[in-house]
C-alpha cells in the first residue's frame, strides 16, 4: 500500500470514528431515533452525502455501535471462559471492567435496549440472547446441574444476564463513588442466584 493510500485509509477510519463518537454524544440528549443524518454528519465535520462512504444507513451506524459494545463484550467473555478456575464473582467484575472503559457507549446501549429504534432494539436483543445461549452451554458443563433441562438452564441464564444488565444500567448513570457498591451488589445478586440454583429441583 502506498503512503498516499495509507493516509486515505487512516483519514477514512478517523471520520468513521468521528461519526460513531458524534452519534453517542448527540444520542445522549435525545436518543438515536431523534437524530438526523445531517446533524450526525455535521458532528464529524463532513457533508451529508459523505456519510454514505462509511455507512449505508443510520440503522447500520446504530448496529455498528451495538457490535462495538455487546458483541465485543460477548467475545471478551468467551476469552475469559478459557481462563482456568474463572468463578462467577470474577466474571461479573470483568464485565464491569469492560463497561467502565466505554461508559458512553454502554449508556447508549442501555437507553436504546428498550426505548430506541426498532433496528437497534433488535440488534441488542440478538446479542443478549447469544450471551444467554453461551451461558447455557457453560452451565450445562457444571456437574451439579446434570439433571437440568435446557429450558431450566436457559431460565437461570436469562436471570443472571438480566440481573447484570440491570446493574449495568445503574452503573453507567452513577457517580464514581457509587460504582464499586453497584458492582458489589451485582456480584452478590449473581451469587444468590447461584445458591438458589444449588437447591432448585428441576
Amino acid at each position: 500500500m502506498t503512503e498516499q493510500a495509507a493516509t486515505r485509509v487512516e483519514r477514512k477510519e478517523r471520520t468513521r470514528a468521528a461519526l460513531l463518537d458524534g452519534t453517542l454524544a448527540l444520542a445522549a440528549d435525545r436518543g438515536f431515533a431523534a437524530l438526523s443524518l445531517r446533524e450526525i454528519a455535521r458532528s464529524a465535520g463532513i457533508v451529508p452525502t459523505a456519510f454514505y462512504r462509511h455507512f449505508t444507513s443510520l440503522d447500520e451506524l446504530g448496529t455498528t455501535l451495538v457490535d462495538e459494545g455487546v458483541r465485543q463484550l460477548r467475545l471478551a467473555l468467551r476469552e475469559m471462559r478459557r481462563t482456568p478456575n474463572a468463578h462467577l464473582g470474577a466474571t461479573v467484575r470483568f464485565v464491569f471492567d469492560q463497561v467502565d472503559t466505554r461508559r458512553d457507549l454502554w449508556g447508549f446501549l442501555i437507553r436504546e435496549r428498550h426505548g430506541g429504534a426498532a433496528a437497534l432494539r433488535g440488534a441488542i436483543a440478538v446479542e443478549m440472547q447469544l450471551i444467554v445461549r453461551e451461558l447455557v452451554v457453560d452451565l450445562s458443563r457444571v456437574r451439579t446441574l446434570d439433571a437440568w433441562s435446557p429450558n431450566d438452564l436457559e431460565l437461570a441464564s436469562n436471570l443472571i444476564v438480566s440481573t447484570v444488565a440491570d446493574r449495568i444500567a445503574d452503573y453507567v448513570v452513577s457517580e464514581a463513588r457509587e460504582r464499586p457498591r453497584i458492582v458489589d451488589r451485582a456480584v452478590l445478586q449473581v451469587r444468590l442466584i447461584a445458591l438458589g440454583m444449588g437447591v432448585w429441583k428441576p
